[in-house]
């Protein structure tokens, strides 16, 4: 087929599909024409040869439309975050058989794409689904990628979660601070306690906590690269005696044994709970019963989906290059699961706008520094990493996904709760409040 009919076919589809969109969205061809026009739009999607077009749409689902993407069968100028309106609406026209067929017949008349390679590739783990051994695959596809490419784009205590931003101009180094003490906070850490953070990435809070509150910290992560820039990081902050970060899964750890009590005094878990499996949703919970003492708290930081939205079907790109086996569960499930491991629920609070916002700061931050990414990752990589926090960040706009911090409790064998021995606060303000510092008698904020 020579190209003038290619480009025919392909403007046809494109103004059916795509129609109710080029108010956000325009489109350029190979051959440099535009549809609807030339005025500039929040993103322009580059058809860069003539069975791009193919690419995408073949087989009509979310991966198609995703790898054309990664493997520059199409480039996304501008706002990536303004295609995800688009991409949802393609997939619901496709989704009839006959609407898949008629569009196929069409599809196929275009050339096909040329062969793709990348250094990532799709995710290809072996063993029973969250193993010990393939959890393990899980996390080194998604973090062992390259400490010093994850470092380009977050703030300096590398925390790869959502930030908390007190005020609209708030930038993302503050904004992930005051997420650091937000969670210290909570937990109403006390110089001196005993502190478990569960997938601690980078160990910016395992510093955190042990700099500002005086606090024990053991981090626990499966990446062995992250936990040596952890400890390094540890090293250089001069936090040898009171923090640490080890590689170890939170199935293998052991509570503590002190002469008052068993068990950690606090457990922290941000950003790791998507990982975990709705199936081993039980052993995580009761596992964080065994290893903390009674009186004790355990914040959960985890991002959920909605309850009326039922599951994936088939192959997703977070699934195949983002985070494998990672699952969402509604909160609804956690509160439940949590309460039937004999947990108290405290407190639940919900930090979706801030995680669009998080999202956000970082995809400025990835595409400000792509030359310099391209050092460490390959193109596709790049992109895997700029569609995915786009798409995030689209998701919790408009609440497809959200992110909730439960405050769980374990109460003493009677019944009663104390973390200092005077009793649970009355009011969430004093939950927040972290202890007066030993030395100053001021709260380190």
């Amino acid at each position: 087929m020579d190209e003038q009919r290619a480009l025919e076919i392909t403007r046809s589809l494109i103004g059916d599909l795509f129609g109710g969109h080029f108010d956000t969205v325009s489109v350029r061809f190979w051959d440099g024409s535009t549809l609807p026009d030339e005025d500039s739009r929040r993103a322009t999607i580059v058809l860069n040869h003539p069975g791009a077009l193919r690419a995408m749409l073949l087989p009509g689902d979310e991966l198609s439309l995703a790898e054309s993407y990664l493997y520059n069968d199409i480039d996304i100028e501008g706002d990536l975050e303004a295609v995800f309106d688009l991409a949802i609406d393609l997939q619901q026209q496709m989704e009839g058989w006959r609407q898949k067929l008629d569009l196929a017949t069409q599809l196929l008349r275009l050339p096909s794409p040329a062969e793709r390679h990348t250094m990532r590739g799709r995710a290809r783990l072996n063993g029973r689904q969250h193993s010990l051994r393939r959890d393990r695959q899980a996390i080194a596809y998604h973090y062992n990628v390259s400490n010093d490419f994850y470092r380009l784009w977050q703030d300096s205590h590398m925390v790869y979660s959502c930030a908390y931003f007190c005020s609209p101009d708030d930038d993302l180094e503050t904004a992930q601070q005051q997420k650091l003490d937000h969670l210290c906070r909570k937990l109403r850490l006390q110089p001196g306690q005993t502190l478990l953070d569960i997938g601690c990435g980078w160990g910016g809070l395992v510093i955190h906590a042990a700099q500002s509150y005086d606090a024990q910290v053991t981090g626990i992560t499966l990446s062995e690269p992250q936990a040596e820039e952890a400890n390094r990081r540890i090293r250089e902050a001069g936090l040898e005696d009171r923090a640490r970060v080890v590689v170890q899964d939170y199935r293998e750890v052991q509570p503590p044994q002190r002469d008052d009590a068993i068990g950690f005094d606090a457990l922290v878990s941000v950003g790791m709970f998507e990982h975990v499996g709705e199936a081993l949703l039980p052993t995580y919970f009761r596992q964080a019963w065994e290893l903390l003492r009674p009186g004790g708290a355990f914040l959960n930081h985890g991002i959920a989906r909605r309850a009326t939205d039922s599951l994936p079907r088939g192959r997703t790109f977070s699934n195949t290059y983002v985070f494998p086996d990672g699952e969402l569960v509604p909160i609804g499930t956690t509160i439940r699961v949590a309460e039937e491991a004999s947990f108290e629920v405290r407190d639940v609070e919900s930090l979706r706008e801030h995680y669009a916002r998080t999202l956000r700061c970082w995809v400025r931050n990835l595409e400000a520094h792509h030359d310099e990414a391209l050092r460490y990752v390959d193109e596709p990589t790049y992109r895997v990493w700029r569609l995915n926090m786009s798409g995030s960040a689209h998701g919790f706009t408009s609440g497809r996904n959200t992110v909730y911090q439960t405050l769980l409790v374990k109460p003493h064998a009677d019944g009663s709760l104390g973390l200092d021995g005077s009793g649970l606060p009355f009011t969430r303000e004093d939950w927040y409040n972290a202890p007066a510092d030993s030395n100053s008698g001021e709260i380190p904020y």
